[in-house]
């Protein structure tokens, strides 16, 4: 069935010769129209929905989001503009991007480009004029469904909507951490108090600069580098960084952790890399119903007794009730579902997150690695 626009169809648009029609087809069989926004052309990927009222160029760049076309919640998106300063990475890794309005005179200092002038330059696909609110509610109570976008396929072609609705019930999200990784070694900030070794998933730029600003060394590896090879660099610590996709996809490089996390190595993992040293513990992690996507997810910490407001962006969580007890324990857990969100080993010098740890304020995790390293240099630990 085809629902059109409605009261959301931006009535300007017409008016000054703007508007292509966008649809929005689902696996369910629900058809949406609206009009296009950035490139042309027809995009499949996960519809996910992101709550973040702002950071929606850190959203489409972040590496974490391949595969996924992303709902987002917030009514106006593009408002404050796109600058060269706020990328997560060079490249836009979502595959399109669903909003109720696209803001075409965005008002920032910082401004630089437009929403529309953005997605054209990257090549990314996205639809404006839908009802962004009824298809949150809709994905809430159903769980994330496949989708596409398309500029190029009407409803009323038979035969071309067949055959896109075929590729999009196929369509699943696989091979994404080594079409994000980098493709060589390569140190950033050749001096540093700290060696870190970064075992590339899909690394945010934030991240790195959140390290090199602590004075950190850091060399940042594919994501299949062997264990042998991370350890002859004779850094102080690993961080196993966040990333796209299903950890479960990934048992080689959690059977590369496990080896050194086994020799004693300091390590700090964060969303993808929490589930990968997860399962190299012997737990098991799972698909979400929804997962979390958005800047405003509420961690309860059982240390400290307080409540975090988190950035989150993943589909996959870790079962905490499977972890071994001889192995560690779950440290947090989200205050929304209960799902793990935080384990503290005690069997490895180590302690991962699910969700994106902020630079300043809150658990200051990247303060407690770099503690964590230099007191295992001291031999403290």
């Amino acid at each position: 069935m085809l629902f059109r626009a409605g009261r959301y169809r931006r009535p300007d648009l017409k008016d000054r010769g703007m508007e292509m029609k966008a649809y929005l087809y689902l696996a369910n069989g629900l058809v949406l129209e609206g009009q296009s926004v950035g490139a042309a052309g027809t995009t499949i990927g996960e519809v996910v929905f992101n709550t973040g009222m702002v950071g929606f160029q850190e959203s489409f760049t972040d590496p974490a989001c391949s595969g996924q076309i992303i709902v987002q919640t917030y009514p106006m998106i593009g408002n404050y503009g796109f600058n060269h300063q706020d990328y997560e990475s060079s490249a836009v890794h979502c595959r399109g991007v669903i909003m109720r309005e696209a803001c075409e005179v965005p008002s920032n200092w910082r401004c630089e480009q437009t929403l529309d002038a953005f997605l054209k330059q990257h090549g990314t696909v996205a639809i404006q004029g839908i009802d962004t609110r009824r298809l949150t509610r809709m994905i809430r109570s159903t769980g994330v469904i496949n989708g596409a976008i398309t500029t190029e396929v009407a409803p009323e072609d038979t035969p071309a909507v067949e055959k896109l609705m075929a590729q999009v019930c196929a369509y699943k999200v696989t091979g994404a951490v080594p079409a994000v990784t980098c493709a060589e070694p390569h140190v950033l900030k050749p001096e540093g108090e700290l060696h870190v070794a970064v075992l590339d998933l899909g690394v945010r730029q934030s991240v790195l600069h959140s390290l090199t600003r602590r004075g950190c060394k850091l060399t940042v590896l594919p994501a299949q580098t062997a264990a042998e090879e991370i350890r002859a660099l004779g850094a102080d610590g690993l961080l196993v960084t966040d990333g796209p996709g299903d950890p479960n996809e990934y048992p080689a490089i959690a059977a590369e952790l496990k080896k050194l996390l086994d020799g004693g190595m300091p390590a700090f993992g964060m969303g993808m890399g929490h589930g990968l040293v997860a399962l190299a513990a012997g737990a098991q992690v799972e698909k979400m119903k929804c997962g979390h996507h958005g800047s405003n997810q509420p961690v309860y910490h059982f240390a400290t007794g307080r409540t975090y407001i988190t950035g989150q962006n993943h589909c996959y969580a870790v079962k905490g009730d499977t972890l071994p007890a001889e192995m560690g324990a779950v440290s947090a857990v989200n205050a929304n579902d209960k799902s793990c969100e935080a384990v503290d080993y005690t069997a490895w010098n180590c302690f991962t997150v699910q969700f994106q740890p902020a630079d300043k304020g809150g658990l200051k995790l990247f303060d407690r690695f770099i503690e964590t390293m230099k007191a295992a240099k001291k031999g403290e630990c």
